[in-house]
């Protein structure tokens, strides 16, 4: 199945810190490069120039650098960007756009976990993304000592923010990308990321292989 047999297809990845996104979305467009598809693969916030000028002012320094209001509107900067830029160009030209992060994120760090109003983030969420929502949101799911553990060993570089924010602003944002999984159940599925990476790797694609009926066996070189 070549690109330009259908249309492009949206997939977010999401997840708290250390939950081995960057990984897995590199595994997922492999495979789904074995069927033809055109993959994009980017990141939030970031996936533009000017969105990766603005990721840094977000990702770096210190934790209590900006309010929960300026970052998101930090992040929806970011995101207009990215999707003006690089995710609903790929999408029209009929790519699979697969993003470590988005939409999800900001309700679950700078609402949820930091207290922003959700109506404020539903208001920018209709004016910047409107109704380039994704087609399947992958929620990697694992203890938050477990993930901040992997991501303390990561290579971050100086992105350590978040990371720094504390082990019960990370459990609320654990508790936050699993409801809204029970809330968005037509095209959120939770994934287990505590198992071995070829583990979660085969449970990604069971989840997308499930979501898009298309991607048989015969279609694979």
């Amino acid at each position: 199945m070549c690109a330009a047999d259908a249309p492009g297809k949206f997939i977010t990845l999401e997840g708290g810190e250390g939950a081995g996104k960057s990984t897995q979305i590199k595994r997922l467009a492999a495979r789904l490069s074995r069927y033809g598809i055109d993959v994009v693969t980017t990141r939030e916030p970031g996936g533009a120039p000017g969105a990766e000028e603005i990721r840094k002012l977000l990702v770096t320094g210190e934790p209590g650098r900006w309010s929960a209001m300026t970052e998101a509107l930090l992040h929806y900067a970011a995101r207009d960007d990215h999707l003006n830029k690089t995710v609903r160009p790929s999408l029209e030209k009929g790519a699979w756009v697969l993003s470590d992060r988005f939409a999800d994120s900001t309700r679950a760090y700078q609402g949820v976990g930091e207290g922003l109003s959700l109506e404020v983030i539903g208001l920018l969420d209709k004016m910047v993304v409107g109704a380039t929502q994704p087609d399947l949101t992958l929620i990697l799911d694992l203890p938050v000592e477990v993930g901040l553990a992997r991501a303390t060993h990561g290579d971050g570089g100086d992105e350590h923010r978040y990371e720094r924010m504390g082990e019960s602003f990370h459990e609320r944002l654990r508790q936050a990308f699993l409801d809204i999984a029970r809330a968005h159940p037509e095209r959120c599925v939770v994934i287990d990321a505590s198992g071995t990476p070829d583990e979660v790797t085969e449970a990604i694609w069971a989840a997308v292989r499930d979501k898009f009926r298309e991607l048989t066996d015969e279609g694979a070189a």
